[in-house]
Order: structure tokens, then sequence, then C-alpha cells
């Protein structure tokens, strides 16, 4: 322990700022002081203004109401009713072509902006780099933030011929939010500043940070990660709402002339971007909220599900931990499905209208889902509690929502651990894409010889090229190709 540090000219330590101090009793939080005589004086002003940059008034309401939450009933949940659900098997190809057009004459008319969930960094990956820098090893090398921009590329063009009917295609400009958080942000903005934003104009790219909030033990008080630093984490994918407010960018949106948000996360390979299907499909139904879901692979599946909570209550999802067994396996005699087989894969969309209600609604609620963590402390590594909110928190409060069936080896290729892991890999992933690819280029009257076994290797399509597996007759038919490789123009 070090020697208590004194003031020069009376021999005393200086005291904390009296009115500070008063602050953090009033809300239970002295404790962060405690070490202050064995401080030096600059790991005081750091401590000073630590404490400073907290919202404690907040932060305090937060802590109790996430507290008090946990100890209340839950309501009983029910399955999704199947008027909420577009399957697949049940959409026409009349009503697909409608959809495509509606939700391309929307792009045209610059309605819908795309917003990236991107505060991750790889670290279950083994890079300390922003997951959306990852390159999963596709013939082309492309990273995950590539991938994306360059399919909002293809999308502009789209919207452009689509709507140009003959005469001069005009630009359209589909704008991107990218939520970082304090341990992305400066790598994610130069990774698109090297890369010259994939293409995109640099004003159409506007990133943001999601806060942070202090980790806390069991009976509230905050932990610290040194003598003079309060342990923090950040708010979870569902801080977007609160950061979307605190940075104005809801009024952004709004300036901009922009109606839909179509929101999802960094690391599925095989995201479609701002898909004008999805959205033609919104724009039909005339909800406040949408996800595309995929069907439940199995009882004991790692995903969360999208049920019914209450007697006729809102959709909002339930994770895979909190679905008890006997429920999770429980099948529906009518469809041979699970009852519960609606997964939630963070592809959503909603209304700017709604975007505003929910940011408004949560911080009112102030209930963060409270994760039990080892957070790094002045004790070394102790058990605590982190607060975060889900991107999901949204659902409870939309008047209608509806659930889009995808299916998941056309649109969902999650990269969340190391290549060795049982799921969820880089190599995982990057086989998705190959063989969708694949099929693709066959489909367009391609053929395809393998060094290889099919299994292990494929094609890719570049993004520029095409967006779901249009138009690549002109490319591809009569031609063989020599897979690994890319296809582009």
């Amino acid at each position: 322990m070090r020697e208590p540090t004194m003031d020069r000219e009376n021999g005393a330590s200086p005291p904390p700022p009296q009115a500070l101090l008063e602050r953090l009793k009033d809300y239970g939080q002295e404790d962060t002081f405690s070490l202050w005589d064995e401080l030096s004086p600059e790991e005081r002003d750091l401590l000073v203004k630590d404490m400073e940059t907290l919202d404690l008034l907040r932060i305090d309401r937060i802590i109790r109401c996430s507290l008090r939450s946990q100890a209340l009933p839950v309501a009983a949940i029910e399955p999704v009713p199947e008027s909420s659900v577009s399957t697949v098997e049940e959409r026409t190809m009349e009503e697909r072509e409608r959809w495509w057009k509606k939700g391309l004459k929307a792009i045209y008319e610059g309605k819908l902006a795309v917003l990236l969930l991107s505060g991750g960094q790889g670290t279950r990956l083994g890079s300390s780099d922003p997951k959306g820098c990852f390159n999963i090893g596709l013939p082309s090398g492309k990273s995950l933030f590539q991938l994306q921009a360059e399919r909002i590329l293809c999308v502009q063009r789209l919207a452009s011929l689509a709507m140009s009917e003959g005469s001069a295609a005009s630009s359209v400009t589909i704008h991107w939010y990218i939520m970082t958080s304090p341990f992305t942000d400066e790598a994610t903005r130069k990774f698109f500043e090297s890369h010259k934003f994939f293409g995109l104009e640099a004003d159409q790219v506007t990133f943001f940070q999601q806060g942070t909030i202090p980790c806390i033990s069991k009976d509230g008080r905050f932990i610290m990660e040194t003598p003079f630093r309060v342990a923090k984490a950040p708010d979870g994918n569902g801080g977007v709402y609160t950061a979307l407010k605190s940075s104005r960018l809801l009024e952004d949106m709004a300036t901009k002339g922009i109606k839909y948000v179509d929101c999802y996360g960094v690391d599925n390979a095989l995201v479609r971007v701002a898909d004008p299907t999805f959205l033609g499909y919104f724009i039909d139904r005339g909800v406040a909220s949408a996800a595309k879901v995929v069907r439940k692979a199995y009882p004991q599946e790692k995903v969360g599900v999208f049920v019914r909570r209450g007697k006729g209550g809102p959709l909002t999802v339930v994770e895979y931990s909190e679905l008890d067994q006997s429920l999770a396996s429980a099948i529906n005699q009518q469809t041979g499905r699970l009852h519960f087989c609606w997964s939630n894969v963070c592809l959503h969309m909603f209304t700017l209208d709604f975007l505003n209600q929910v940011a408004n609604g949560l911080e009112k609620d102030s209930i963060y889902h409270l994760a039990e963590k080892k957070i790094p402390s002045i004790h070394g590594y102790t058990l605590g509690l982190k607060l975060e909110q889900f991107i999901f928190d949204a659902f409870p409060y939309a008047p209608s929502t509806a659930l889009f069936e995808v299916l998941r080896e056309e649109e969902f290729a999650p990269v969340k651990n190391a290549n060795g892991s049982n799921f969820d890999t880089p190599d995982s992933a990057r086989l998705l894409v190959l063989r969708l690819h694949s099929r693709w280029v066959v489909a367009a009257g391609g053929f395809l010889t393998h060094s290889v076994p099919l299994y292990a290797t494929g094609v890719e399509v570049s993004p520029l090229c095409s967006y779901a597996g249009e138009n690549l007759e002109a490319i591809c038919r009569g031609r063989t190709f020599h897979a690994p490789c890319e296809i582009t123009f």
C-alpha cells in the first residue's frame, strides 16, 4: 500500500471536493473516495474528473430500477401468433416482386437509412480490432465492413436503375449510421478512411459512439477498476437508442427525409443490408417494427426466440438461457414446428417515429439487464454486474410488430467464435457464403470446377455484381469458374 500523499504546505492530506463527495453520499457511492489519501495529486485529479463525467442521478435511477426489476414476477409467455409471421412457403412470386419494387422506390426517394451495431471487438476471434475489420478468408480477402459497404452500393445502383425508366440514372444515397464503442471508434474511423469508405461517399457515413455505464457490486455500489477510475462497460447494443437520441442523430435522420431504419449487427457475413424486399414488406404491413427470423434448428440451439409476453401482450425476445427446457422442446401439433421456433438474428426494421418513441421510453423506464461477470478491479477480478440494454428491448414498446422468415443458409452466417470452435466461426461463415454464391452461379447457367471437394470451397460473387443472385446470367452463362475465386465485373 502506498503512503498517504501530504499537502506540502501544512503536511495534511487535502480532502476531496466537498460538493462532489456529498453528491456521492446522496447516492451511496462515497466509497469511490476511500483510497483518496493514498493517491498522488495527478491520480486525485483523474478520480475527480472520472466522477464528474458521470450522470449520477441517471445512473442511480438505472441501478435501482434494474435491481428492483429482477425480483418482479415475469409475465407468462405464449407462442407468436401465426398471423404475425410471413413464412417463406406462403409467399407468392407476385408478392416478392411487389415488395422488391416498393422497397426500391422508397430507397430511391431517400426514405431508408441503415444502422449498423458495431461496438464489439473481435476478441473471441483472436483480434483486438473492431469486428467489422475481420477478414473471414473469402477469395477476395474483403472485410465484413467492405462486404456490407458494397451491398449498399449495389442497392443504390439497383434503385437508381429501377426508377430511371430508361432515362439517365440519377444518383441514390443510402445513409449509413455506424455505432461504435469507446474501444472501437478510432480504429473503425481509420479503417474506413484508409479504404476510402469502400467506394461510398464520406458524407453518407456517420459514426457515433454507444455509451458506457459503471459496473456494480450486487448491492449496487460502483466497482473501482483502479483507485482512481470506476470500472465501466459498454451499455449493450440496445444502447443505440439512447446514443441516437443524445447525439441528435434521430433529428438528423428526420432532416434528411428518412422514414425507415434498417438495423443489424456487424458479425453476419450474409446480411442483406438495405434489403428492398424486407423494406417493401415492412411498408406493406404498416407496422412500427419488424424483424427477420429464422426457424430454430433444434430445441437447445443457443438463440433467443420471439414470444408474446402475457395474454395478448406485445412480441418480445426471450434469451435461450431464460427459456424453460420444457417450453423450448414443446411441439405445435398442427404445424409440426417448435412452439417457440422463431429465432432472433438481429435483423430489424423500424420507423423513425418508433425509434423516437423507444428512445424516450427506455430512458424513462431505466431497466437494464444485469449480467454477472468477472470485473477487473483493485482487488483483482471480482464477481460483479454489468448493466446492458439489448436491441430487442424495443419490441415491447411497438404497437405492432411483424416477423419475416428468411432462410439461414441465405441470410445468416454469424462470425462470433475463433476457428476451432464448434459453431459460428469464420470458417463456417465463409463456407455458407461460398455455397450460396455457388448456387447463384449454377442457377445463372455457369459451371464450377474445384481443386478440392465442394464442401471445402466454392466461388464468391462480388456484391458489386449481384445483391441476391440477380443479374448474373450475362456474367455466368456458359462460363466455367475454377473455385475458389471471386466473380466480379
